[in-house]
């Protein structure tokens, strides 16, 4: 293989991009510096960007393709349409010239008859600062020297599809400096088993703590291209540890065909519904892969983008192409937060890319030939979208797909545009009524929403730049895990409220005793358990796993930062709402006042319940090694009832010291404070939960409007009790912190309570920088 024309992939290192484009050059790379390191990389070989352009010179293309695109106006979508196709027709059906002929068929050979895959690599593609991800075609499966021989026409007329040709004016590359490399990699048997793209950091917020892996069942472009929901995964790089699993739908996949050239080499088949309701990876492969992503990454230096596959025959674990990750990698200090004023009826939802929201007008659109109906500004709605649609998603103010994940192309020229985007919102297309008025909202977690009407919008900037330290440590209250990553880019010193309630509520669903009775409970119930289960093997397992996920996405976050973890405090009422919640729930006249907190955990009605809280907590902290967990107990009343949680802690695997785990009890009720000396014997110290300490103190219903003007933390009588509680732990030598609403209504407050010596302030996220810079003043 040493003819002009074509190299082995054992050949090229990153140097050779100019030679054979970035994604040829990169997996040249890895195969001569990462085997050792267990990167495992198929083989083949590049043709070269000279090849490329001796055949566009061989059959008088040159001068005739650089004319039409110099006439060509990109932002006119049907101009752009039109002359992609015909420059496209003029390369698939030029001939090769003879000796790239000859130097492929005899590559072939030496390869042997087997089926390859043949991927485009353009010498402009996969650098740090631009992603041209998706832009030129890859044919899957081909085989037999002739079939080779068109996919690569194929793929040399990819070159100028329209996004590419889009892009290229859009980043300021002239179309003849863009050369085009044919990859020819063997094929990594994944029709039988699964595939999909992980990235070396969260897409959404950049946090680079994580690695984050989609797969789904077959071949990669369907995960690739949008095709399919896929399941997600993120393993936190310090820890090796998985942190979080979201099953997806998996609807279809992608297999061998009943041909071996360009256009029956593969087809999209239906997955039976056994399988869509078990996840794709087991935990162990999905280690091995981050193993291969952190050492890819760790090589390059940067934020990767990389495409896996697993062998059906062998089981092996392969590397398919990796690129830099650019968009993340480009973001500045300064940072624009959105959040939604108000609310209205959701009208359909799915997996948020990006953190912004757009509203507009919807454009339900059914086929890129109606891309001209869509208006600066529109709301574009549609089944799925390919590379082709990016001049029309540039124009667009938001974008709604009824299938894809968050790492296919539409996702990843969303965030390269800046554009809102909720992908995978099943039935968005019958559900959004062209014509209507919406706002789509990628701006509260994982999951994007679309709500009716145009919604109050808020727009901040934040730079996060060189910070004077304050006199306190600023800590955050975040109780939803889907946030944590994005919180974590503010300053901060940990978590000092990570509450479990918005975890058993959003992300589980159902009462955990319901869970420990099935299957022994009503159809209705048991219908909702084996749904929610699903991939998790029971209601039980479920329950702890979700559990644990969503604690460890609030440890990993901030590792290695403490994270206060307060255990559940829901109210009889608020669990009576779960599904299953009402057959175990006494009716309370003052739910507030009645069964919570401590006095719940040691309680038979809900002992077993609460030994799952114990387990899953456990697990973060012994299996994950996420010892930054600490633990908080909310609403404890008595000094008994102190000792009772304390030994049923322990009882559960949870021993005060052990590992480093710190107990932290909540100072929420007047006897907290009042006996202080006698609370603090059994625990490390004590997080003043103002809320309640506020309203037990004054005798305010905090929920009733009829007397909330008198709700004010900076009441004397409960500034004495708040002098107390930190006076108290300071004489004990022990933490004392704040948690509750106060300080982050009322910097007079946050002042006094630094003023009295506490340890942490614990704030609402929006009010972490203004507190940050105002005491780092003082």
């Amino acid at each position: 293989m040493n003819q002009p024309y074509i190299i082995d992939f054992t050949q090229l290192k990153l140097t050779d991009i100019p030679r054979v484009g970035g994604k040829n050059a990169s997996l040249g790379e890895m195969i001569g510096n990462l085997s050792n390191a267990g990167v495992n990389v198929p083989g083949g070989f590049a043709t070269t960007a000279q090849a490329f352009r001796d055949f566009l010179d061989f059959n008088n293309l040159t001068a005739r393709i650089s004319d039409a695109l110099g006439k060509l106006d990109v932002a006119d979508v049907t101009q752009l349409a039109a002359t992609g196709k015909e420059v496209r027709s003029w390369v698939a059906q030029s001939p090769l010239q003879p000796a790239l002929e000859a130097a492929i068929r005899a590559a072939c050979a030496e390869q042997g008859d087997v089926p390859v895959a043949v991927r485009s690599s353009a010498t402009a593609e996969d650098l740090p600062n631009a992603s041209f991800a998706g832009q030129q075609e890859t044919y899957l499966n081909i085989q037999g020297a002739d079939n080779v021989l068109a996919a690569i026409r194929l793929v040399f007329a990819s070159l100028y599809n329209d996004r590419a040709i889009a892009y290229r004016v859009h980043q300021g590359f002239e179309h003849d400096q863009v050369a085009l490399s044919a990859g020819v990699q063997r094929m990594v048997r994944s029709d039988l088993e699964c595939s999909g793209v992980m990235f070396t950091l969260d897409t959404e917020s950049g946090f680079d703590g994580v690695v984050f892996i989609t797969a789904a069942y077959g071949l990669g472009e369907t995960v690739v291209q949008g095709q399919v929901n896929p399941d997600e995964y993120y393993v936190h790089k310090p820890t090796r540890a998985v942190i979080r699993r979201t099953l997806g739908s998996k609807a279809v996949k992608m297999t061998f065909g009943a041909g071996q050239n360009a256009t029956n080499a593969t087809q999209v088949i239906e997955v039976p519904e056994a399988e869509r309701r078990r996840f794709a990876l087991t935990d162990s492969d999905v280690l091995a892969l981050a193993d291969q992503a952190m050492a890819i990454e760790q090589h390059y230096g940067r934020p990767m983008d990389i495409e896996w596959a697993k062998d059906g025959v062998t089981g092996e674990l392969f590397i398919v192409q990796a690129r830099p990750e650019t968009v993340k990698a480009r973001a500045g200090t300064t940072q624009t937060r959105f959040a939604l004023k108000q609310h209205s009826r959701i009208l359909t939802q799915g997996r948020a890319i990006g953190s912004r929201i757009g509203q507009g007008v919807v454009r339900n659109i059914a086929s890129p030939a109606e891309m001209a109906r869509v208006q600066k500004g529109d709301v574009l709605v549609t089944d799925m979208t390919d590379p082709d649609w990016e001049p029309v998603m540039r124009v667009a103010s938001a974008i709604v797909t009824n299938r894809g994940g968050r790492t296919c192309h539409a996702a990843i020229i969303a965030r390269e545009l800046g554009i809102p985007a909720v992908v995978g919102a099943e039935g968005a297309t019958t559900s959004l009524a062209d014509g209507t008025e919406v706002t789509v909202s990628c701006a509260e977690g994982d999951t994007g929403f679309v709500y009716e009407g145009r919604l109050e919008v808020e727009v901040t900037e934040v730079t996060l730049g060189n910070l004077a330290e304050p006199p306190v440590k600023i800590m955050m209250n975040v109780g939803n895990p889907e946030r944590a990553f994005d919180a974590s880019q503010l300053p901060n010193h940990g978590v000092g409220l990570a509450r479990l309630e918005f975890i058993i509520n959003n992300q589980i669903g159902i009462h955990p005793r319901a869970a420990l009775d099935y299957p022994n409970v009503p159809p209705d119930v048991r219908a909702v358990l084996e749904d929610k289960s699903a991939g998790y093997g029971d209601p039980v397992n479920f329950y702890v796993e979700k559990l644990a996920e969503g604690v460890a996405t609030l440890g990993a976050a901030f590792w290695p930062k403490p994270v206060i973890v307060r255990l559940s405090d829901f109210k009889s009422n608020e669990y009576a709402n779960l599904p299953g919640g009402r057959a175990y729930e006494p009716v309370e006249e003052n739910p507030m006042l009645g069964l919570r907190g401590a006095a719940r955990y040691v309680s038979p009605l809900f002992r077993d319940a609460f030994a799952l809280e114990c387990r899953a907590v456990k697990k973060v902290r012994e299996i994950m090694g996420l010892t930054n967990v600490e633990l908080m107990i909310p609403f404890v009343r008595t000094v008994d009832e102190a000792r009772a949680v304390v030994e049923a802690l322990a009882h559960n695997g949870l021993k005060r010291g052990e590992r480093g785990l710190r107990l932290i009890m909540m100072c929420e009720v007047p006897s907290n404070v009042i006996l202080a000396h006698d609370f603090l014997q059994y625990f490390d110290g004590y997080s003043i939960g103002s809320n309640d300490l506020t309203q037990l103190t004054l005798g305010i219903d905090r929920d009733s409007s009829l007397v909330a003007a008198s709700f004010d933390e900076r009441n004397p009588a409960v500034k004495a009790l708040l002098s107390q509680a930190i006076g108290a732990c300071k004489q004990a030598g022990k933490y004392v912190g704040i948690c509750g609403q106060g300080p982050s209504d009322h910097p007079d407050l946050a002042d006094w309570l630094v003023a009295q010596g506490i340890d942490s302030l614990s704030l609402n996220p929006d009010t972490v920088l203004e507190t940050w810079e105002r005491l780092g003043r003082r």
